[in-house]
């Protein structure tokens, strides 16, 4: 996978196959899961549809952030979450966020019908305003992924050239800007961390571009903490809506029912049978690598500097091995070399919780930050150890 591990998925793991077992490792399925190996598609405006994948569901505990630090910008955040705040009707919501919501669009350089090479429009998604001031627009990293020039439109009807601030692969993230400013309307961003199941939510976004800017879909939180072997996603405790989601909506908001964004919409099934299966980036999950990407126009990430290889887990849940991520490479001088970890080791843990496959490494080493010291339980040739790792960084290109 191309967060910090890097995956490399080879034919097959050398060293891992015994006299009673010469069958080819396939890609992992992960047992008692509900929905195993269903088909995902991205919501990606870039590819101008649905690009179906395999991808599995799990369930962890939720991750802890440190709230955003605004001194220098001029978003609008929630610090505390308070039941008594005002419930507004659907169409407050949308008279009150839509303005904030634009359409997102993805030109490349393709071949015109007179065979000369021109920009032209290859997808489009979503995006919200989050800094009136600076004309600051947060979306997905693939609606605007290989884009030489992106265009906003705003609910006022006008259409201006964007400048890309930063854009992160890993967190399927990126920051637009801007430069027209005027009579701009920004979000009101809540705290994603106090949503519950059940919770009434609206989703706002431009589905199939521009025709239907601004579709206002209701639903509830189906379900917090979903987790999807899924580059960019891969890293969060995503929140799961039966709120319509489709091809554009993408970098569009998933809003509270107090007007606060408290997602931003990246994921939906599209395996025949499965209706209303939507999934969201957490917003307060976001907004550390929204800033970074405002800061600096690169995001970092803490990092062990290695490769990893989850083919091991259909070997070992054949062979009655435990479950880890099966480093298949290490960076010469990283910060898993440095603590000693080698190619064939497999990593079960990292601080005292428990890590079954590549995906679970991600996320556990993005609780943390770059220079924090973490405690690694891996196994080598049939023993746990235990090493200690200063995590380094890897920074978006």
């Amino acid at each position: 996978m191309e967060e910090d591990v890097r995956s490399t998925l080879n034919d097959n793991i050398n060293n891992f196959s015994n006299s009673n077992n010469t069958q080819s490792i396939s890609r992992p399925r992960a047992p008692g899961r509900v929905l195993a190996y269903a088909s995902l598609c991205l919501i990606s405006a870039a590819i101008g549809g649905l690009s179906t994948i395999a991808a599995i569901p799990y369930i962890y505990p939720t991750s802890t952030v440190a709230p955003l630090q605004t001194a220098n910008s001029s978003f609008t955040q929630v610090a505390n979450y308070t039941t008594d705040q005002t419930i507004y009707p659907v169409a407050q919501i949308a008279k009150n966020v839509g303005p904030a919501v634009v359409g997102v669009a993805n030109f490349q350089t393709g071949r015109s019908f007179s065979g000369k090479s021109a920009l032209q429009e290859v997808g489009s998604g979503s995006g919200f305003i989050i800094d009136v001031k600076k004309g600051y627009i947060a979306t997905n990293n693939h609606v605007i992924e290989g884009a030489q020039k992106i265009t906003v439109s705003l609910s006022d009807g006008r259409t201006l050239e964007a400048k890309l601030i930063g854009a992160d692969p890993r967190t399927d993230l990126a920051v637009l800007q801007i430069s027209d400013t005027t009579n701009l309307t920004a979000v009101e961003l809540g705290d994603s961390s106090k949503i519950e199941v059940g919770q009434s939510v609206v989703a706002i976004g431009n589905p199939g571009g521009d025709e239907f800017a601004r579709s206002v879909t209701t639903g509830v939180i189906s379900a917090t903490n979903r987790t999807l072997n899924l580059q960019g996603v891969a890293s969060y405790n995503l929140i799961q809506t039966d709120a319509a989601i489709n091809p554009g909506n993408s970098g569009g908001p998933l809003v509270n029912y107090q007007g606060q964004v408290i997602g931003i919409n990246s994921v939906k099934y599209a395996e025949t049978g499965f209706e209303g299966m939507g999934f969201a980036i957490p917003i307060s999950d976001a907004l550390p690598t929204i800033q970074q990407l405002i800061t600096s126009g690169v995001a970092k990430h803490p990092a062990l500097l290695v490769s990893t290889d989850d083919q091991y887990n259909t070997y070992a849940k054949t062979n009655n091995k435990p479950q880890g991520a099966y480093i298949s490479a290490v960076t010469l001088n990283g910060p898993a070399a440095k603590a000693g970890i080698q190619q064939g080791d497999v990593i079960t843990k990292i601080n005292d919780t428990l890590i079954q496959n590549s995906s679970d490494l991600v996320r556990e080493l993005y609780k943390n930050k770059v220079g924090d010291k973490v405690t690694l339980t891996y196994i080598r040739d049939g023993q746990t150890k235990q090493a200690e790792a200063v995590l380094g960084e890897l920074a978006s290109t």
